[in-house]
């Protein structure tokens, strides 16, 4: 089991980062919400992980907290509920909001998120509701901060981070024309790829 990695920060592409451990590189998806707080490329980074072995893949999903971790492990816990699926409930909301509104059965706002609907969300209110208890006391989470990091490519033109933007959310689960729509509706003029995620994500919520 791998729980936790110390290293050097090699490239970014949400919702994905390579870090470099001793000498090896490990591929690691991150959910956006924890995705914003990574520092720059080149840097060093802890990140905790949570190591899923399938037939065909090992993959590992990484944050920065325990407690981030460990609600990630209580979501994938909910029937019908998988990794992939994990990751964009999470990169669609910050933890805290996810908790709130488990706590408040807001099945409204939890419908908005990639590849849950209706029966997923209700589904995740009835099952996680008392094992998250307490949850939302205190700062518990990573702050979902209202700037993104700017993008290290800096020769990335506009064009390329609306690209990678819409291939970010379409890796979270969302559909192709949905995808795309939620990117030029927030798509200002020298809006990073970060930038563009966040926006689009939060426009959903």
């Amino acid at each position: 089991m791998i729980g936790r990695l110390r290293g050097i920060l090699l490239e970014k592409q949400p919702p994905e980062l390579l870090i470099e451990v001793n000498g090896i590189g490990y591929e690691v998806q991150m959910p956006m919400s924890c995705f914003y707080e990574l520092p720059n490329v080149g840097e060093e980074a802890i990140i905790y992980t949570h190591f899923v072995v399938r037939e065909d893949a090992q993959l590992l999903y990484g944050f920065n907290t325990v407690k981030e971790r460990a609600l990630f492990r209580e979501v994938i816990k909910a029937n019908g509920v998988g990794p992939k699926l994990g990751l964009g409930i999470l990169s669609g909301m910050t933890a805290t909001q996810f908790v709130a509104s488990v706590e408040r059965e807001d099945i409204s706002t939890l419908v908005k998120l990639p590849g849950v609907g209706k029966k997923t969300a209700e589904r995740l209110v009835v099952e996680m509701k008392d094992r998250l208890k307490g949850w939302s006391a205190g700062d518990l989470f990573t702050p979902f901060t209202d700037a993104a990091p700017l993008d290290n490519g800096g020769s990335a033109n506009q064009g390329q981070a609306e690209e990678e933007a819409v291939s970010a959310l379409l890796a979270l689960g969302y559909k192709p024309v949905q995808a795309s729509k939620l990117v030029s509706q927030v798509m200002k003029p020298g809006m990073t790829c970060e930038a563009l995620i966040k926006d689009a994500l939060k426009s959903m919520v």
